[in-house]
């Protein structure tokens, strides 16, 4: 994968390799079947479907409140968004942001860097999309259960509040 892995088990992504990791993310969501997205699933019962094997998306939410509870293979690191929208170039050629009050993560209490990536990526269907997001990635866990725990809010009445009850296995 590339990135630097400091001694507080932080993964740390450079802006290139965190445009690409956005992108394969958007098209990982886009390839579950209708009825599995892994962003409308409010249980975790979807999150393991078409994951890559050489990391673990995990799904952001479309606002409010989710408790999902999953299984990730260990020596994967994780790769989540906070925030995060994409759009195609017919919408705006001009790259853009979401409003951020509050962002931020939490694994077992203890905070997590963010980073901002913003690119160009090209949809499955060969569509040039703007991608924008805040995003959390963590380098693999050592078998056992964790919490991680989402949280922003844009100031404007769009919030974000999603726990993941992880067992790393």
């Amino acid at each position: 994968m590339g990135g630097v892995v400091p001694d507080d088990g932080t993964w740390r992504i450079g802006a290139r390799e965190g445009v690409a990791l956005s992108a394969r993310w958007w098209k990982w969501v886009w390839s579950a079947p209708e009825g599995c997205d892994p962003v409308r699933d409010v249980t975790g019962e979807h999150a393991a479907r078409n994951q890559p094997d050489d990391l673990w998306f995990l799904a952001g939410t479309y606002g409010g409140r989710v408790v999902r509870r999953c299984e990730v293979p260990t020596g994967r690191p994780l790769f989540f968004p906070v925030f995060n929208m994409q759009f195609p170039f017919e919408y705006s050629r001009e790259p853009m942001a979401m409003p951020v009050a509050r962002a931020d993560a939490h694994l077992n209490g203890v905070a997590l860097p963010l980073e901002e990536f913003q690119g160009v990526f090209r949809s499955p269907l060969w569509v040039r999309r703007h991608s924008w997001g805040l995003w959390g990635a963590v380098s693999p866990l050592s078998p056992g259960g964790y919490v991680l725990e989402i949280r922003a809010d844009d100031g404007q009445g769009f919030r974000v509040d999603t726990t993941y009850h992880l067992t790393v296995v």
